[in-house]
């Protein structure tokens, strides 16, 4: 998806659901959250604090609750965008602009506002979580220097990724063929599941 610079141009941009988030956003807008773009997406904040943001991809739209952790979600509604990695977010999800029933999506929205008005939100980890280099990995750095300083780069986060997507290989071969995948990867400075990130 290109950069864009305005919610009717992100709209655009998803013409198949043009209506849909046309919907959405005036519900959010008839709030007092106020409308931005950030990271290509439809935000909206309070007092300049992510409570939701809006997204469209192939195959369905929705809201995305940045502190939905926090919501009663009485109607079991909601996903977790990572399960077992997202810690706040949660999403709802519409395929079809028929599936949006305005009161339940404005009573969750007014929820979120009112968490945010009370600083419900989850901070963040800071505990440093010691990264453990796998053997083969260490024997790539000895005959490789360039991996080793452009590893150095990553964040820790991406080096871990790494690092347990080889140690998790139960099987030498898998280890291996799991190596080579990722050596030209980390030579490109790039996390091993960046692609995926705004799926």
């Amino acid at each position: 998806m290109k950069k864009v610079y305005s919610v009717e141009e992100y709209i655009e941009e998803n013409a198949h659901y043009a209506k849909a988030l046309e919907l959405l956003r005036s519900l959010i807008l008839s709030t007092e959250l106020e409308e931005t773009i950030k990271w290509s997406f439809p935000v909206y904040t309070l007092k300049n604090r992510n409570v939701l943001s809006l997204g469209a991809f192939k195959n369905h739209f929705g809201i995305w609750f940045f502190n939905g952790v926090f919501l009663k979600d009485e109607l079991q509604i909601l996903q977790n965008a990572q399960e077992g990695k997202t810690k706040a977010m949660r999403q709802m999800r519409f395929e079809t602009i028929e599936d949006i029933d305005e009161n339940i999506i404005l009573s969750y929205v007014k929820e979120a506002i009112e968490n945010q008005k009370l600083g419900k939100e989850v901070k963040p980890d800071t505990t440093k979580k010691e990264i453990i280099i796998p053997a083969l990995l260490k024997e790539a750095f000895k005959n490789n220097t360039e991996l080793t300083d452009v590893f150095k780069t990553l964040t820790p986060y991406k080096q871990q990724e790494y690092c347990e997507y080889i140690q998790s290989a139960k099987r030498d071969t898998t280890k291996h063929s799991r190596l080579e995948k990722i050596v030209p990867m980390i030579l490109q400075g790039v996390g091993l599941n960046d692609k995926y990130k705004n799926c």
